[in-house]
């Protein structure tokens, strides 16, 4: 355990395979460096956590079309309906007609290279 948090497996064989057989560990510039990433990508799920429970309204765990809806014509409230529709299809990863936070946190994170 690190600072409260135990890396699972395949983030320890992901530093270690960083390390130069050559040498007998990390230096600790590279071990802080590996920690603030790993930091960022918290502090940037959490704010994901952040918008997700702000869409949804009624804490179902999962927002629909209508949160959507809402929560786009809050922030974008000239964007056309049928883009909204779009977007919500996108990221409804098993077209269940509910985005999750995994659907909803993968969408924010396309793109985004991860520690």
């Amino acid at each position: 355990m690190l600072f409260g948090y135990k890396p699972c497996k395949i983030e320890v064989d992901s530093v270690m395979s960083s390390i130069n057989p050559n040498t007998s560990g990390i230096l600790l510039e590279g071990f802080l460096n590996i920690v603030r990433k790993k930091k960022e990508a918290q502090l940037y799920r959490n704010e994901i956590r952040h918008i997700f429970t702000a869409f949804d309204v009624h804490y179902r765990g999962f927002l629909t079309l209508e949160d959507f809806k809402k929560a786009f014509k809050q922030v974008a409230p000239k964007l056309p309906e049928r883009t909204i529709l779009e977007v919500f299809r996108e990221v409804d990863q098993n077209s269940d007609g509910h985005v999750s936070f995994r659907d909803f946190e993968y969408a924010m994170k396309y793109g985004k290279n991860e520690a």
